[in-house]
């Protein structure tokens, strides 16, 4: 038991376990009073001793204990006698007494009476048999604190030095338990609860002790006992204290080791070959790629079909190339600095790029996918784009249960416990709408993150405690170990296959080098570093082990390392052919077929988006109706649907009919709708209600756009957990997977999605410069200046973030719109699937609008031939004589029907002109210059109801004058800059807006104004 400790003292809070064995505070000698465990009945409860007296079963005891907790008189007198005696603290021996005759006082030493009867032997037989089964529990709950899991031999993985006192580390801790060296050769009947005895019931306690600690106390550490299901507990406990369960034949061995040669060698190669360069390699944890390949494995055996990956940048070249099996010379001709990019995009790094693969699986003979998702340097970000993918590959090919399509996260210690989206992609594990049904993750640990000891990093034991909230069981395991690591990593994957739910293989390992290559790490772990420069490889020692067993001789070893070598220097020379990168060769999510026709590419037009009446009122009768029958729906909806067939009769649209328009139309055409988001099943404003709740009763719901047709596509629409970050991150991914599905992803108010602004940073806006990787995600943002919890700052963070492309739609990295009627909603939704190519889509959504009694479209708006349109210019009066208009007011969203409004009162229909811009980027250049053309003699002025230095207006203001006569200029009509949105004071609200309307209608006011752009 015994470990090195680092020279540096540890200075952290002293835990229970230090202050009890502080030398201020001695252990006593005796010990501890001993009471029965309270009744935890969702956990695996203590079984007493096997039979005894008159044979009665363990089972039996435990089961006399719970009712004696629930009615101490339902027991017998003497059992009653017993229980109360030990939870009173008497002594071990003590607590059973004999029954007194009849009308014999029966208070028990803890109550003021010392103990009578006669029978010693048999009260310490109960008593040790007890203490056994506390002992058994003790290691399989603590067992993990003492095993020997660090590398080095001077740090403790859970950051803790201290050894539990009920782990027998030496015979003097025997007392703990109420037994002493004489019981060691004492035989003891086994619970049920334990597997160390393989076909053996009883064992000497000195041989129980032993295999336990050969089970829970060696180079694996196995947390699982906070698990509430028995079932998976057993399984569990079998897998680990069963005799003899971690041998391996001599062909295993075998492979383990040229797989350890794999990845040793080419890290060595690298970094011979370009020693400057950082690659971030995987010394310190070269196990780790026979651990991904065994759950492969494993998992391929079990069924699986196709594994998504995602992880960090450590050691991803390696993970490429002997994992997903990429062509060696596309990796190294990456190290070429002269190399050109024959593809658009600028790309990342090396050690960001994805990959997506199919080859046979040589173990299993079955065909399998693999495919790695690019990341940034956002360690973590990936993910819940993992687990999105996953799940739309699972739902496209009926995989309902998980057991086609699977998902491996590998993570960093520090980033695994530091970063909140692990905690939120841990959330969806067992969501219904986003389950995976079970996530195999791999953890790094290096016992350190950068340059910050753990002891700075986490305040929790071990970096992968995160994972006890969804009752993960975690395995630790000693990388050091190859066949440790292998026999946990087969344990994970059989966990995922038997049970469907998250598991956590920890590597506890070290780094050999620093962050990176260039990097020193002796500055700020020298202690560390000091030993790892001693530190002999993995791959020496598990060779030497080998040859020493005789599993393989060294001839043979050092022709495996020169038969690898000789693969690496030969892909080496084909790598000097490559002069152009194609990045084709580096993409996670592939679409064949989709940027063609018939072998042909695809013609860059957009048909109609428009459809014909009688589809729209198909599909506006079963939005205004409960398609099953006996289903009570709320008095409150019933008006609602009821107001929905008024608005179908009279061939009108609101915001909401709108959008079941464009949801409806696309399924009925095969197009998956998966709409998803923080109460998006009603619609944060009670105004969608996509899902109709049973008032009488719990859980039967309906979604009437699942009934349209009977070849429809099906249509999700789920509520999220309340999380922005980690959902967007998923929906993100599960539009990766396919461009024939419309996703759509909901944030409650639209500045809430500054919560998952690293995936709009990363992922969203550089998606196809970045990754050469096109997407069709849709981002509904609520948004609008109503006085009070205002979201207008999101608006100029996204706009800003546009670029400006020569090929407008195709070219640009995101299209941002505004739509201000129902129809042109509809529109951009259908656009969006019947456009040849994908592009992110931002919306900003109206929240005043949803019931505005002019937000309303005619039919005659979304028929055949109509499209979205990207601004909408002013035809009204001002159409007759546009040479008398004096000013041309040009906006974008709500505020559009206040000027109207206004315009009105003031009976300025002839003077003032209206134009909305309804598609922001690309910027429509072309109808502007139109519009601006059509009024000559015109002031022209931007409108905005947001701040200036917020909303629009920055970036308004430079392509509205590419598009105006240079010496017309350009006025800005809006409120005064400011630091917060929201006046939060509905009286300042209404002043503010007033003058905003006061300078867009005096056609003076612009004279007394700076303002001029």
């Amino acid at each position: 038991m015994h470990r090195l400790r680092t020279c540096a003292a540890r200075l952290r809070p002293l835990t229970a376990c230090q202050m009890a064995q502080s030398p201020s505070q001695p252990r006593p000698a005796q010990a501890p009073l001993r009471t029965f465990p309270q009744p935890t009945r969702h956990y695996t409860a203590p079984v007493a001793a096997e039979p005894f007296l008159n044979g009665t079963s363990s089972n039996y005891v435990e089961e006399m204990y719970y009712s004696w907790l629930e009615n101490p008189k339902s027991v017998h007198k003497s059992w009653d006698i017993f229980f109360r005696n030990a939870n009173a603290g008497a002594p071990p021996g003590a607590a059973y007494q004999s029954p007194l005759p009849l009308g014999g006082d029966l208070r028990g030493p803890g109550l003021g009476q010392a103990v009578v009867g006669s029978q010693p032997s048999v009260e310490k037989l109960v008593e040790d048999h007890l203490a056994v089964q506390t002992l058994i529990r003790a290691y399989q709950i603590r067992g993990h604190h003492v095993a020997q899991l660090d590398p080095l031999g001077i740090m403790d993985a859970d950051l803790d030095s201290c050894v539990p006192t009920d782990i027998i580390t030496s015979s003097d801790k025997l007392g703990f338990y109420g037994l002493d060296e004489a019981d060691l050769d004492k035989v003891f009947r086994l619970p049920t609860t334990t597997f160390i005895g393989g076909n053996e019931s009883a064992l000497p306690l000195r041989e129980i002790i032993r295999r336990l600690e050969m089970a829970y106390c060696q180079h694996i550490g196995v947390e699982f006992m906070f698990i509430n299901d028995i079932d998976q507990c057993q399984w569990i406990r079998q897998k680990f204290e069963k005799p003899g369960v971690m041998q391996f034949t001599l062909e295993e061995k075998r492979t383990l080791l040229a797989r350890m040669v794999r990845s040793t060698r080419f890290e060595e190669f690298l970094q011979r070959k370009w020693s400057s360069e950082k690659r971030f390699g995987l010394e310190g944890c070269e196990s780790l790629i026979p651990a991904l390949k065994t759950i492969i494995d494993k998992s391929s055996e079990n069924g699986v079909e196709n594994v998504i990956m995602g992880m960090p940048h450590r050691g991803r070249l390696n993970v490429l190339a002997n994992v997903i099996r990429k062509e060696l010379e596309q990796i190294f001709c990456q190290f070429d600095s002269k190399l050109e990019a024959a593809d658009e995009g600028s790309g990342d790094v090396k050690y960001h790029l994805g990959m997506y693969h199919r080859r046979i699986n040589r173990v299993t003979d079955r065909n399998i996918t693999l495919s790695l998702v690019a990341n940034p340097s956002h360690l973590e970000a990936v993910d819940p784009v993992v687990q999105g993918k996953t799940k739309a590959e699972q739902f496209y090919c009926g995989d309902a249960d998980g057991k086609r399509v699977m998902s491996i996260l590998l993570h960093g210690d520090a980033a695994f416990a530091g970063q909140g989206i692990v905690y939120e992609t841990f959330h969806l594990s067992d969501l219904p709408s986003y389950t995976t049904h079970g996530t195999v993750h791999v953890v790094v640990n290096n016992q350190i993150g950068f340059t910050t000891d753990p002891r700075m990093a986490r305040s929790s034991p071990y970096p992968t405690d995160v994972a006890r909230v969804v009752n993960a069981p975690i395995f630790h395991v000693n990388a050091d170990d190859p066949e440790a690591v292998v026999y946990v990593c087969n344990v994970a994957a059989e966990w995922r296959a038997t049970f469907h739910k998250d598991v956590v293989v920890d590597l506890v390992c070290y780094r050999r080098n620093g962050h990176n290559e260039m990097d020193e790490p002796m500055f700020t772990q020298p202690l560390m570093y000091k030993q790892i420069r001693k530190q002999k490889g993995v791959l020496q020692k598990y060779a030497e082990k080998l040859i020493a067993e005789g599993v393989v001789t060294r001839q043979e070893y050092e022709e495996e390392i020169s038969k690898y070598d000789k693969i690496c220097e030969e892909a080496y020379a084909r790598s000097k052919d490559e002069k152009i990168l194609h990045i084709k060769h580096w993409l996670d999510s592939p679409w064949p077929g989709f940027f063609t026709l018939d072998g042909q590419p695809k013609s860059m037009s957009c048909p109609s988006t428009g459809l014909n009446e009688e589809e729209l009122e198909n599909i506006g009768r079963v939005a205004s109706s409960v398609p099953e029958e006996d289903f009570t729906i709320h008095g409150g909806l019933s008006r609602i649907l009821k107001g929905r067939a008024a608005m179908i009769q009279s061939r009108m649209v609101d915001w909401a009919l709108g959008e079941y328009m464009a949801f409806g139309s696309l399924l009925k055409e095969g197009i998956h709708v998966r709409l998803s988001g923080q109460d998006v099943e009603r619609g944060t404003f009670s105004h969608r209600h996509h899902v109709l709740h049973d008032q009488n009763v719990d859980k039967r719901t309906c979604i009437p756009m699942n009934h349209l047709s009977s070849n429809q596509a099906p249509y999700t629409v789920c509520n999220s957990s309340l999380s922005e970050y980690g959902v967007l991150g998923f929906e993100l991914g599960f539009a990766m997977a396919s461009p024939n599905a419309l996703v759509l992803w909901e944030a409650q108010f639209g500045d809430f999605h500054n919560m998952a602004q690293c995936i709009i940073d990363q992922f969203i806006c550089p998606g196809q410069a970045k990754w050469v990787r096109q997407n069709g995600i849709v981002l509904l943002l609520p948004h609008g200046m109503e006085g009070m919890n205002e979201t207008s700052n999101m608006k100029s963070t996204i706009i800003h973030q546009c670029d400006l492309p020569v090929r407008q739609l195709y070219d640009c990295n995101w299209i941002v719109v505004n739509c201000s009627t129902p129809a042109n909603y509809f529109h951009v939704l259908r656009r969006q699937i019947l456009l040849p190519f994908r592009k992110p889509l931002i919306i900003f959504t109206p929240k005043s609008l949803l019931r505005h009694p002019e937000a309303k479209s005619s039919f005659d708006e979304m028929l055949p031939g109509t499209h979205f349109q990207r601004m909408i210019p002013d035809d009204g009066s001002t159409c007759k004589n546009p040479g008398a208009v004096k000013r041309l007011i040009f906006c974008t969203g709500k505020v559009y029907y206040e000027l109207v409004k206004e315009r009105r009162s003031r009976g300025m229909e002839d003077t003032v002109a209206i134009s909305r811009i309804e598609q922001l980027s690309p910027f429509p250049f072309d109808l502007v210059k139109a519009e601006t053309d059509k009024f000559p003699q015109a002031e022209i002025a931007w409108c905005q109801e947001e701040h200036k230095n917020q909303g629009y207006y920055d970036y308004v203001k430079p392509r509205l004058r590419t598009t105006t006569d240079q010496a017309r200029p350009i006025w800005y009509v809006g409120r005064d800059p400011a630091a917060a949105p929201a006046t939060g004071n509905k009286k300042a609200h209404l002043v503010e807006l007033q003058r905003l309307l006061d300078t867009a209608f005096k056609l003076d006011a612009f004279k007394a104004l700076e303002n001029f752009c």
